[in-house]
């Protein structure tokens, strides 16, 4: 136990015994019945009181009943010159005078009483709720958390896979290092630096390695913090969050998933003035307002920069929008291997291998396969990492964890053989297409079997024939079983949801169709306002829309019958390959081209 939780332990069991001390005093006080006088000085009479306590406003004392037990009393006095004679004539033992509570002494008993009842209730509740973090009575300070310059601190080394945007903010670092060198020649620092770009890229982490490199204070606060329930909180923590990063300038904000505040206003949700708006206001005012926050640099991250109102993203504000991509297959190695530095590795481990087997993966990703790979590795009770167990890593990131119970019937086991490979054959058949990898009918995540394709280089332009071959891909997998068991099965649900996607981008955003033209005909991506555009409609005609069905239609089923084509054209290949995919569950790409070139022979 820490020196803090005991400190806590024993404050309240202080607190608990003076309470119980308080209690037992309060218990053992004596009850006294309130007695006429006329009823003391004849029980008086009778010698029956013991002991008499006398002041101005009162009389107690003790007597004996007539079963000779001790009663406790309490009556108003009356003018009596004579009390103190009777007292001495029927022999009282014991009477005494008590001092006036009247008047001052009272009124300055019962303030220490209030007194000592606040003071407990502050020491034994408010302060242990601020002391435990609540902060229950400062709703309006930032809960932004200051990076600790004791901790290893993040640099550009351990950032990998974005170049182009790292030497983009390292202007910024050496603006916070040597802000002389470009304030000679009039420039300004930059107010505020918007990274956005697919999630898992690694914006935090550039981010951090900014304040990192430039050694400065960094203060780090999700948008979501500032969004209460309370009605002006959030504006109250954007002005202390910067009110904290001037006492500390030069220094750098940095709010993660700024969409959370940031959204263009007048949405429409909560009216103009709800609390996200206040708080955006706040922000604006703070980037670019009366008062100019000198040496302050704010960095935002967003997966969303299309909602970001523009008043944010104007020069003065966010002066630089860098962005994140995912990484090329260079840069998809370099972030590997610097994951690779904290697990052991076989020697004959080569990361480009791994690197070319992961497109369109971001760096989250790569971080996952090499965990993923080191507890496969350690779950064998292996030694080091080997390169299987980074590439059953990358199905498992791709498809999910290989389901080992699901045992499927033989006729289902042939149903699903002849889909897949009515998939590698037509992608083998097909001109420009990404080499089979690798073929599998060993059930993963929410997928009977898989055929994985991967690219020999990173592609950043589609053609249409490229789509249209990957259509025909697509459908391979119905074809072959409508071809082999002349029936057709539910197993080409998702296959058909992707045809039928990607032959809507194709006619409605890629403009790839004659009958429809070049046209775009994707709705813009942004939120709704109530009551000004639930009644508009789609920027195109009913007619139009008739146009698009038909296209995507004829589009797919041209595929499909592309696809049935080649397969009843090597109806032989087909055959082999599937009845060696029954056998074996799992094909590599070189035991496809091996089966396929004997089918030919």
């Amino acid at each position: 136990m820490d020196n803090k939780n005991l400190k806590q332990l024993v404050i309240w069991g202080l607190g608990f015994v003076l309470l119980l001390t308080l209690f037992n005093s309060v218990k053992t006080v004596p009850l006294e019945t309130e007695i006429p006088y006329s009823e003391f000085r004849s029980r008086l009479r009778e010698g029956a009181i013991i002991q008499v306590r006398m002041r101005p406003d009162l009389i107690s004392g003790d007597y004996r009943d007539a079963k000779g037990a001790t009663q406790h009393f309490r009556t108003l006095p009356l003018p009596d010159p004579k009390l103190i004679e009777d007292l001495e004539a029927h022999k009282v033992s014991n009477f005494q005078g008590e001092r006036d509570r009247s008047g001052m002494y009272a009124f300055a008993l019962n303030l220490g009483g209030i007194l000592l009842f606040f003071f407990l209730w502050w020491f034994f509740v408010i302060r242990q709720v601020q002391v435990g973090g609540k902060q229950a009575m400062s709703f309006g300070r930032s809960k932004a958390k200051i990076v600790d310059d004791k901790k290893k601190k993040t640099t550009f080394a351990d950032v990998a896979g974005c170049e182009e945007s790292k030497e983009e903010l390292r202007e910024v670092v050496d603006f916070l290092k040597t802000p002389d060198k470009y304030q000679k020649l009039g420039g300004k620092m930059p107010r505020g630096v918007l990274l956005f770009g697919p999630p898992g890229t690694g914006k935090t982490l550039l981010a951090r390695a900014v304040a990192g490199e430039a050694g400065v204070p960094f203060f780090s606060a999700s948008a979501s913090e500032f969004v209460e329930m309370f009605v002006g909180v959030g504006a109250s923590r954007v002005r202390d969050l910067f009110d904290q990063a001037k006492k500390a300038a030069p220094s750098v904000i940095f709010i993660d998933e700024l969409d959370a505040v940031g959204r263009a206003r007048f949405a429409g949700i909560g009216g103009g003035h709800d609390e996200r708006e206040q708080t955006l206001n706040q922000l604006l005012i703070e980037l670019d307002g009366f008062e100019q926050n000198q040496g302050i640099i704010l960095i935002a991250a967003t997966n969303r920069p299309d909602v970001i109102d523009t008043a944010l993203l104007r020069p003065g504000r966010f002066d630089r929008q860098i962005n994140v991509p995912v990484p090329d297959c260079k840069g998809r190695e370099a972030i590997l291997k610097v994951h690779a530095l904290i697990v052991k590795m076989a020697p004959d481990v080569d990361l480009a291998v791994v690197a070319r087997r992961t497109p369109g993966f971001a760096g989250a990703d790569l971080a996952n396969v090499i965990n993923e790979g080191a507890l496969l590795a350690a779950r064998k009770n292996k030694e080091v990492v080997e390169l299987a167990d980074l590439e059953e890593a990358i199905e498992r990131v791709m498809a999910g964890p290989q389901k080992r119970s699901s045992i499927m019937s033989d006729r289902e086991k042939k149903i699903v053989s002849y889909h897949e490979c009515g998939h590698t054959l037509v992608a083998k058949m097909l001109p420009g297409t990404d080499p089979v990898h690798k073929v599998s009918i060993l059930s993963r995540g929410f997928a009977l079997g898989y055929t994985l394709q991967l690219p020999l280089e990173d592609k950043y332009l589609t053609s249409r024939v490229d789509i249209t071959n990957r259509l025909a891909i697509l459908l391979g997998g119905r074809a072959a079983e409508e071809l082999a068991f002349n029936e057709i099965t539910t197993g080409a649900a998702d296959d058909l949801s992707k045809a039928t996607a990607y032959a809507t981008r194709m006619v409605t955003e890629f403009g790839m169709s004659d009958v429809v033209g070049p046209l775009s005909l994707k709705k813009p991506d942004q939120e709704m306002f109530m009551g000004r555009d639930l009644n508009k409609g789609g920027a195109f005609s009913e007619r139009t829309m008739q146009l698009v069905d038909e296209e995507v239609k004829r589009l797919v089923t041209e595929a499909q019958t592309k696809a049935r084509g080649i397969l009843a054209a090597n109806k032989k290949a087909l055959d082999q390959l599937a009845q060696s995919l029954f056998d074996r569950e799992v094909l590599s790409g070189d035991d496809v081209d091996s089966i396929l070139a004997t089918a030919r022979a």
